[in-house]
């Protein structure tokens, strides 16, 4: 008998298969999420994609036959929202993220820093603790958490406190949930990008097209999709081999 989860993304996606594959991606209206969200369903799975961007992400759900639902990660009420209709989750990818302004420590603005707590750490533990009933009876054993963490989550700078803050968080809750989990049938990733050449710097910039082009000026930038291959890749591993950590930098950057 089919869910009332199912019965509501059936009737507002009629074509939909939920039969096969199914991955969650986060943070998926533009970027690494996107791409991610491209390479997946060109893998065959079933693509489920939220963030806040409305009108992007029924773009992409249309360009890939995912589904798209509205999502906003820093609110309990959205996640719950969101989840409430996944009658089958295979894949959780916890992408979304993001930084704010380059502080000092001594200058870091509160709320920014709230901010940047709430949505790398807390967005993730929300969605993982939500789809974790899902993804334990995921069939095969075939279970998959893939984290988004960065380099910026194992090695600081100057100005970067507020976001390796962060995503050191998120490189805790990411070991820590694999020892939880590792008799259980869920593998734990956590995928550490460099420099790639986004739009997390102007998010970070608010907008300013100068500051964020300075990031990429003169150098070696990694892709969105350069990130999306990875992810497709660990995804498509067999179910007994989990890729605990791994850090990708463009050639140039140490």
């Amino acid at each position: 008998m089919a869910t009332m989860a199912e019965n509501t993304l059936n009737e507002k996606y009629p074509n939909l298969n939920t039969t096969g594959r199914t991955a969650v991606v986060t943070g998926a209206s533009a970027g690494i999420g996107a791409a991610c969200a491209r390479a997946l369903a060109a893998d065959g799975w079933t693509v489920i994609v939220g963030a806040r961007r409305r009108e992007q992400l029924a773009e992409l759900a249309e360009e890939i036959g995912g589904i798209a639902m509205p999502l906003d990660v820093t609110d309990q009420e959205s996640v719950d929202a969101f989840c409430s209709q996944i009658s089958r989750c295979d894949l959780l990818v916890n992408n979304a993220g993001g930084a704010k302004g380059l502080d000092s420590v001594e200058e870091g603005d509160i709320d920014e820093w709230q901010w940047m707590y709430d949505v790398n750490v807390l967005g993730t533990l929300r969605l993982t603790q939500a789809l974790l009933p899902l993804l334990r009876s995921a069939p095969e054993e075939a279970g998959q958490i893939i984290n988004m963490s960065s380099v910026a989550g194992h090695n600081v700078y100057a100005g970067g406190g507020g976001y390796n803050a962060a995503k050191f968080g998120v490189a805790a809750l990411t070991r820590a949930l694999r020892i939880e989990t590792r008799e259980e049938p869920i593998r734990v990733v956590e995928v550490c990008p460099g420099r790639v050449k986004t739009d997390f710097s102007l998010n970070r910039f608010r907008g300013d097209q100068n500051q964020a082009e300075e990031v990429y000026a003169d150098k070696l930038n990694l892709t969105a999709e350069d990130i999306a291959e990875t992810v497709r890749w660990i995804a498509a591993l067999p179910a007994h081999m989990n890729v605990d950590h791994i850090t990708l930098r463009p050639r140039d950057q140490i």
